[in-house]
């Protein structure tokens, strides 16, 4: 791959199919001329503007052209843009921004402004309409970079700078020091980019796999692929193997697909999406068996979008407890409570496969029966309950312990707790869990439990919103 940056129209060029794009509003430039603006004017104000088709659908564009007044956003340059978003809503296609900005355009301040503001505005209203998708190829500092933030998904070179206040800007702070700006701070620590890309061309790949998963808007069901996997396909690997929440994403699979969303940020939590019978699922999976605010974030989010889409979701459960420290405290109740919120509102078919185990209230959270899961799986060791056995025997028989054979004593009774209270098999037998299914047997029984709850209906007591 080469490592030369594209320009503004080859980038659209790469992502579009071939002789599909088609421009709008070409000839629109600059009205202000304060400034001697007037002799700086160009055609299309800095910023391409069009569709195109992407596959067999349809996609709207803009891709800011650094070369012509810096990318700069502007009173027409903003236009533009907000026209591509009336279009884009009007006739349900993504929306994909191409950005390479430096800011601002200082010489039309107020209406600059103004500009931001009408970009903001369409963004919110398009939000949970249309899928949105940022692709940062340089520079996208201040206001741009809530532009960003806006959207769905956000991918970023790894030479980009993504910003709202530059790192020298920030008291004590050097970009050498900390570079705030960077693809590995804004994807690893703020969460802010979904997708970090060495090269141009590999970033444009990327886009065009994850848009391939997503519906044109909320009402299409248009994300379906004919499925040439076998529907019944035994996966041996998961009987003996490790829990591994990737593996088991992938092995699932329609052709062993994932594709897996901020995958740097917060890596106990990991979310994507997956094809089950050529239809798109997404999944929230335990990657470690703690929950931490960050991770809670990132699948509040994920959960959000999935349900604004109408894509189900599938949980994978390997949980013991939420991570315990004095950082995460400030926020982990909050967390807990907005992704809990999030899931029990949601009105998407949810199936929750219990990989491993789910204890206390971090297992209860992530997608039991008791917050709305339509249909719980779980393998045969799994372990469900109040805490690990041999810890809950400790405290429940700790004078038993004392007075008699500690081993003996903690081994019956961590035997005798575990079969009543804490396998998948006492779960079951108290309604928690539908059904307990062998791995090897995981895709043939999570793809029947998804098409029973193809068009699930849901209605909730009438309300304005939550405000969890």
């Amino acid at each position: 791959m080469s490592n030369s940056k594209m320009t503004a129209r080859e980038r659209i060029e790469a992502l579009l199919e071939a002789n599909s794009f088609v421009e709008l509003g070409g000839l629109v430039s600059a009205r202000n001329t304060d400034y001697n603006l007037g002799a700086k004017k160009v055609d299309g104000d800095g910023v391409i503007t069009g569709y195109g088709t992407l596959g067999d659908r349809m996609v709207y564009v803009y891709s800011q052209d650094v070369s012509m007044l810096g990318g700069s956003i502007g009173e027409m340059h903003a236009k533009k843009i907000a026209s591509v978003y009336d279009m884009a809503m009007k006739t349900g296609a993504p929306v994909i921004a191409m950005m390479d900005c430096a800011g601002l355009r200082l010489q039309e301040a107020n209406d600059a402004l103004a500009a931001f503001g009408q970009i903001f505005f369409k963004q919110a209203q398009a939000s949970g309409r249309i899928p949105q998708i940022t692709a940062v190829f340089g520079m996208c500092g201040g206001g741009s970079s809530v532009m960003s933030a806006m959207s769905d998904f956000t991918f970023m070179t790894s030479d980009g700078a993504l910003f709202v206040n530059s790192p020298n800007a920030l008291e004590g702070n050097i970009e050498t020091k900390l570079n705030t700006a960077s693809a590995a701070y804004q994807a690893e620590t703020a969460g802010n980019v979904d997708f970090v890309c060495e090269t141009e061309e590999e970033m444009i790949q990327q886009m065009r796999a994850l848009l391939n998963f997503l519906p044109s808007d909320h009402e299409a069901d248009d994300a379906y692929v004919e499925c040439t996997d076998d529907l019944n396909r035994v996966i041996a690997d998961l009987n003996d193997a490790a829990y591994d929440a990737k593996f088991i994403a992938a092995s699932i699979s329609d052709g062993n697909v994932f594709v897996e969303t901020k995958a740097a940020f917060a890596k106990e939590m990991m979310t994507g999406f997956i094809r089950l019978s050529g239809e798109t699922v997404g999944v929230v999976a335990n990657a470690e068996t703690v929950m931490t605010a960050d991770g809670l974030e990132k699948a509040t989010r994920f959960v959000k979008f999935c349900d604004a889409f109408n894509i189900p979701v599938l949980t994978v459960t390997n949980v013991e407890g939420m991570k315990a420290s004095v950082e995460e405290e400030k926020n982990l109740a909050k967390a807990m409570a907005k992704f809990t919120a999030e899931l029990a509102g949601s009105t998407v078919a949810k199936v929750n496969l219990i990989a491993g185990k789910a204890f206390g209230t971090a297992g209860v959270v992530m997608n039991s029966k008791a917050v709305g899961a339509d249909f719980v799986v779980a393998w045969p060791e799994a372990s469900i309950g109040m805490m690990d056995a041999a810890q809950a025997v400790r405290i429940i028989y700790a004078d038993e312990i004392a007075a008699g054979d500690q081993m003996t004593v903690i081994n019956e009774k961590t035997a005798e707790y575990k079969e009543l209270q804490s396998s998948a098999i006492a779960a079951a037998k108290r309604g928690y869990v539908d059904d307990i299914i062998e791995p090897d047997a995981t895709r043939k029984r999570l793809i029947a439990a998804f098409e029973m709850l193809f068009g699930k209906k849901e209605e909730f007591v009438d309300r304005k919103h939550a405000t969890i």
